[in-house]
């Protein structure tokens, strides 16, 4: 009879679950650009994404979350990357190289703040197991978190080296999941439950016809705006709305894809746009927050090679041309951050610790009231 139940709570939560709605479903419109086919970061060719939800007992709330920027070997073909620090309270294993050279040579990783050595780990191992890479003698693992320690038993360190790799192994060119899975599983943005959040933007032909896609690990503060609403006020749950128990320290990590062949240089500016929508959405990168954009171009025509035996030419977008690729960042992050609220659910864990979902139907009460969106 037990087993009957759990299979019926199971199929509720499955129906719970698969009834979300990002907030374009909704009629929640962020910038004016086009989004991509599945909006969200796989809308760049090639690029892979791979989540593993750790939700056990009463205390473990965490997880990983892989991105690929392309299917096949990264190190042996690498891609121009760049890293833009808004606030540097965090960890980001592999930065200074990629400042240094930029390029990345792994897949990026997501997770909590006490288990990037073990995602340095997995990275290591899963360079070192191809035959291609048999002469390599130097990874650049290139990790990533946000502190998930209120919901998850993060001093625990329950990621494995097998869940990183196994994220890896699981990427795809599906949309995300998005909410409560991978490295969000555990994370608390604006008050309300965060998470994993996506979002992709398609230029015109006129202006190139490249593709941004966005994905965010959110778990910061400051005062939530949606659709030009100030819904944190609207909501009562804002920064210092309550000295003594709102906590506004955190972290987001964004990811920027992009086909346009873009080198390292440019990367970092559009990284920096990336950080506006991050401020957009009502962040304020608190003293705490380790606030961090990771940008890289999948082009082809921008492509680094392990072994160079010749100088190579590449194509790249000239500074002129960049201005659409900048906005189409800032409105693809602002938009995958409202999403990570809107995906995601409750969520209740270490010590007993509860964390509520955004109010999605009131915030679209308040948004028709305020003329954002149409009253039916």
């Amino acid at each position: 009879m037990k087993s009957h139940f759990l299979i019926l709570l199971l199929f509720i939560t499955s129906l719970s679950l698969n009834a979300q709605e990002t907030a374009r479903d909704l009629g929640i419109i962020t910038g004016v650009m086009p989004v991509g086919k599945t909006n969200s970061i796989v809308d760049v060719s090639g690029v892979k994404v791979g989540h593993t939800t750790l939700i056990k007992e009463d205390a473990i709330r965490t997880g990983v979350t892989a991105i690929l920027p392309h299917g096949g070997n990264i190190f042996q073909d690498k891609v121009p990357a760049a890293v833009f620090v808004g606030n540097g309270f965090g960890k980001l294993a592999g930065t200074t190289q990629i400042n240094e050279l930029g390029n990345i040579e792994t897949p990026i990783i997501l997770t909590n703040t006490l288990n990037v050595a073990t995602g340095i780990d997995a990275v290591i191992k899963y360079t070192l197991h191809s035959s291609e890479n048999e002469q390599v003698r130097s990874v650049n693992a290139v990790v990533g978190e946000t502190n998930d320690g209120y919901l998850n038993d993060i001093r625990g360190q329950h990621v494995s080296t097998t869940d990183v790799l196994n994220a890896i192994k699981n990427a795809s060119t599906e949309k995300p999941e998005q909410g409560n899975v991978g490295a969000g599983t555990g994370t608390i943005c604006f008050g309300y439950k965060g998470g994993i959040g996506t979002s992709s933007r398609r230029l015109p032909k006129n202006l190139g016809g490249y593709t941004v896609g966005v994905l965010v690990q959110t778990n910061f503060g400051g005062v939530l705006d949606i659709g030009g609403v100030n819904m944190g006020e609207k909501l009562k749950n804002f920064a210092f709305a309550d000295e003594l128990q709102n906590n506004v320290d955190g972290s987001c990590m964004v990811v920027v894809a992009t086909d346009a062949p873009l080198t390292s240089r440019n990367l970092e500016r559009l990284a920096k746009r990336a950080f506006m929508g991050l401020a957009q959405s009502g962040g304020i990168a608190s003293n705490g927050s380790g606030d961090y954009i990771i940008a890289f171009s999948t082009s082809e025509d921008v492509r680094i090679p392990y072994q160079t035996k010749a100088l190579y030419k590449t194509k790249s977008v000239p500074n002129d041309w960049m201005s659409p690729l900048f906005m189409a960042a800032n409105e693809a992050t602002e938009e995958a951050i409202i999403n990570s609220l809107f995906m995601a659910e409750d969520m209740t864990g270490y010590q007993g610790h509860h964390i509520k979902k955004l109010p999605v139907d009131k915030v679209l009460s308040i948004l028709k009231e305020q003329g954002v969106l149409e009253s039916e």
